[in-house]
């Protein structure tokens, strides 16, 4: 998400689009295909879990890692009918896991609350669209520029940009960001999109406000535009484009304008856990090398935003 410049802030998405009514789940538990029993061992792997030995002692022996996600992000992440996980999130942690040879457990919560589980030690990692920045990395409030916790790692692994829709055929004269003074929009609290229309907001002249309604995840923002309570929303490209393309069967929304501010989706990892930083990275790579990683991407129409390879921190 592009979580505030944070896209999706200091815990921003930038992180769901429009999937009807979903059943509200609690934990979930992501299993890879194929066999991801507990590699506990201390080796450097096996051929079904080729990367297990990279990862800390106490992961193995626990089997699994925990990972804060908003599941309701779609297409990134979100609940089917059955209330299970799906989207391109969960698929790229399974193929992780058989890399790593342990399950991710996820664990749905909202998004401007998962830096500070993520500190506090509640998750191993987060995983739910959100955008690497240095921000993030520095633990740096974009509002305030004052510093709130120690930062966090990322692990790229997909590039979004920004993106503005409204109700389709009713634009209200907006083509980008300079065009909303004067009207209303829905964005996720926390999000790169939420940073972008406050930017926006100090513009505005004198009666001509931008009236900014954050909420706690992009369906309520979805929802708030389907009603006509706001002229616009605003989230990732990759949300905002299945909202459109699925909301009332492709006939709700409408992208106005272009994205801004492409930059990294990354993994978090607590700066202390260093080494679960570098094995995620290591089974990322493995997986857009052995061509996982594209048919996730591919399956769920987030293609255009592929990487060629991994990295640490590469927000700016």
């Amino acid at each position: 998400m592009t979580a505030n410049l944070a896209r999706r802030t200091t815990a921003a998405r930038s992180r769901p689009a429009a999937v009807g009514a979903i059943a509200v789940a609690g934990a979930l538990l992501l299993t890879g295909c194929g066999d991801q029993t507990k590699d506990k061992s201390k080796d450097s792997g096996s051929a079904s879990a080729p990367l297990a030995g990279k990862l800390p002692k106490d992961i193995r022996d626990k089997g699994r890692i925990e990972v804060g996600s908003d599941i309701k992000y779609a297409p990134m992440e979100f609940k089917d009918s059955s209330g299970k996980a799906v989207g391109v999130d969960p698929d790229l942690a399974a193929a992780l896991g058989k890399q790593l040879g342990v399950t991710l457990e996820f664990q749905d919560g909202t998004f401007d609350g998962l830096l500070t589980g993520l500190r506090s030690g509640r998750y191993d990692i987060a995983m739910t669209a959100m955008t690497d920045n240095k921000d993030r990395q520095q633990g740096i409030d974009p509002d305030t520029g004052k510093k709130v916790g120690e930062g966090v790692d990322f692990v790229d692994y997909l590039t979004a940009g920004v993106s503005i829709y409204t109700r389709k055929g009713d634009t209200q004269g907006i083509n980008g960001w300079s065009d909303l003074c004067g009207k209303k929009i829905a964005v996720e609290r926390s999000t790169v999109s939420n940073d972008l229309a406050k930017q926006e907001a100090k513009k505005c002249p004198s009666g001509k406000k931008l009236t900014i309604e954050p909420f706690d995840d992009d369906q309520q923002s979805q929802t708030r535009l389907r009603s006509g309570g706001v002229d616009a929303a605003s989230s990732d490209f990759p949300v905002a484009a299945y909202a459109v393309k699925t909301s009332g069967g492709g006939k709700n929304f409408q992208i106005v304008g272009r994205q801004v501010e492409a930059a990294p989706y990354g993994i978090a990892v607590a700066k202390k856990d260093a080494q679960l930083r570098d094995a995620l990275q290591a089974a990322m790579n493995a997986i857009i090398k052995n061509g996982e990683y594209a048919k996730i991407l591919q399956k769920w129409g987030a293609q255009d935003g592929a990487v060629k390879e991994s990295v640490i921190n590469g927000g700016k």
